[in-house]
Formats: C-alpha cells, structure tokens, sequence
C-alpha cells in the first residue's frame, strides 16, 4: 500500500498580509486582533484563533501564516495579558468579535477593504471555525459548549472545532472556571467535529507545574469529545513550540519543556499542517488531505509494528 501525497506541511501557494487592528481604528472593536489574510482574491474560510495563558497573538503569527497561505483567513483577538485567573469575559469576547465578523459597516469585510486594501478578498462567514492553544483551548472548548455566565448571545455558527495542546487547569481537582472537563468518555458533544493536537513533552516539568499536566490536558479532551473527533501528537515537542521563533527568552526556555534543537518550524508545520487538512475537510468538503494523513500515519505505524516483530522473531532465535 502506497503513501499518498499532500502539501499542507508545506508553506501553501498563496501570498499572505498580516495587520493589526484596535480600537483607534475601529471604535466598537472588543479586543485588538491580529488577522492574517491571503492577498489573492477569493471568499475564504475564517478561523478565530485564541491564544494561551498570558501569550501574546502575534507569537502565533509564524503559524497563523502557514494556515492562511493554504486559503484561510485567521483573526486572533488579543483576550488579556498577564492575568492569572480567567473569567467569563474570555469568553464574552470571544463572542463579542465573532459577532463583530459579520458587522455590516466595520467587520471583517471592512478591514479586509479599508485596512488591508485588498479589495477583492472576502470571508466566508458560512465555513467559520474556532481554535485556541492552553486556556485558549480551553475557552473555545467552553464557547463551543455554551458555558459561562455572559451577557453576549453568539449570532454566527462555528462548524469546526480545533484545540492546540489544550489545557483546562493545573489538575482535576483544580480546573478553571467554567469547567470543561467531566472525566467522563464521549461526553463533549460541541455539535461539530473537533481536531485535537497535542504535545509529548507538555506534561513534563522543569521545576514548577507542566504547563499540560496529564489529566487535563489534549488526552483528556480528545477522550471526551464526541465523534467526530481527530487526535495528533507532536511527541518529541512542547506546549510552546508552535510559537513564533523571536517570542522573549524567558516564555521559550523557562516556562515549558521544549524540544531543544532548533526544529519549531518542523512543529509550527506539523500543527498548521494538521490544521489546514482538517479545516478543508470540515469547511469544504475536500478530506483528501485529511485522509492521507491518517493513511501514511497508519502506514508508518504498521512497519514500525512489522519491524518490531521482525527485530522480536531475530531476538528470540
């Protein structure tokens, strides 16, 4: 059986703008974005991205690119910074600028045209997805199950569903608010199909807490999803090295393990890549991809299970 080709773990084919917006330049904007767009003209997808816990949105630019150079467009609010607990406004904001895309006078389409000047580029509101990394994960694990005590109704509709090495607190016993997690199998029913990614490294330490902790971390979600549900796991790799290369050295190096060679572009690709066969799956109807991942997956599962008991036969002669 033969591998099948795809390119999602390339850069794709098309020209990529990155912009930042906030309130100066549009007044009712609830929180500043970062949106990353082709340039070529075309309706596209849109995928609202959340960051993690006191990260940064344009440290997810380098990733954020990858997936919008295969046809996507990506708004990535900046929800806070540096505060310790989350709360239901996480999660009003996230509703407040999934609204705000489909505003009239100044939404997506606005800064795409006015900001951007890229005027024959639109977003495709009908194929929206939602995605977030740590506690973003978390979060839109929560917008997705409509939890949380807010003011904001969610006017548009989410069909896809991704959580990048998703963290819902330091322990089962100490989730955040509000919890996500039941610890029960098959009990997430988003209403969508979801695409979980994790990382090896993120339960391990390097003096404090992990910043995955085993237990409550993408395992657990994936457990809990209800089908249809995707799970990858970049093994040799932690919970922030999808980031950006020039994040400050204290976030790279003393927050998280991390794969100590210089391979985050291997990991950014891995991730956006998975991410981008997942999103045409689910928001175009195109599984090609997605399915020639999980083909060449098994098949390299498969030899390593035929060396192993080819290495076992030769060991017990």
């Amino acid at each position: 059986m033969a591998a099948m080709a795809t390119t999602v773990f390339q850069a794709g084919p098309m020209e990529v703008d990155v912009k930042h917006v906030d309130k100066s330049m549009i007044p009712n904007l609830a929180k500043p974005l970062m949106v990353v767009t082709p340039k070529e003209a075309g309706a596209y997808p849109v995928i609202v991205f959340l960051h993690g816990w006191n990260m940064v949105n344009s440290w997810y630019e380098q990733l954020l690119t990858h997936v919008a150079s295969h046809g996507f467009i990506a708004v990535a609010p900046q929800l806070y910074w540096m505060v310790a607990e989350p709360d239901a406004d996480d999660i009003d904001a996230t509703k407040r600028i999934t609204n705000w895309l489909a505003d009239h006078d100044k939404g997506l389409a606005y800064i795409l045209k006015d900001v951007f000047k890229l005027e024959h580029v639109e977003p495709d509101l009908t194929k929206l997805a939602l995605a977030g990394h740590s506690r973003g994960g978390q979060t839109a694990f929560a917008v997705a199950l409509g939890l949380g005590d807010t003011k904001t109704k969610l006017e548009l509709k989410f069909s896809a569903l991704i959580g990048v090495d998703p963290v819902a607190g330091v322990s089962r016993a100490q989730q955040l608010e509000p919890k996500v997690l039941t610890f029960e199998p098959d009990c997430l029913d988003v209403g969508m199909p979801v695409l979980v990614m994790g990382t090896g490294l993120g339960p391990k330490h390097i003096g404090g807490f992990p910043c995955a902790p085993a237990g409550v971390n993408h395992a657990e979600f994936y457990r809990e999803c209800a089908p249809p549900r995707y799970h990858l796991v970049v093994k040799d790799y932690g919970h922030l090295d999808m980031l950006d290369d020039n994040v400050p050295y204290v976030i790279n190096n003393c927050m998280c393990m991390r794969n100590q060679h210089d391979t985050k572009d291997l990991a950014r690709r891995t991730m956006g890549g998975a991410m981008v066969a997942f999103l045409r799956a689910k928001l175009r109807i195109d599984a090609r991809d997605l399915i020639a991942i999980y083909r060449n997956f098994f098949l390299a599962w498969l030899d390593g299970q035929i060396r192993h008991l080819c290495e076992s036969y030769i060991t017990c002669i």
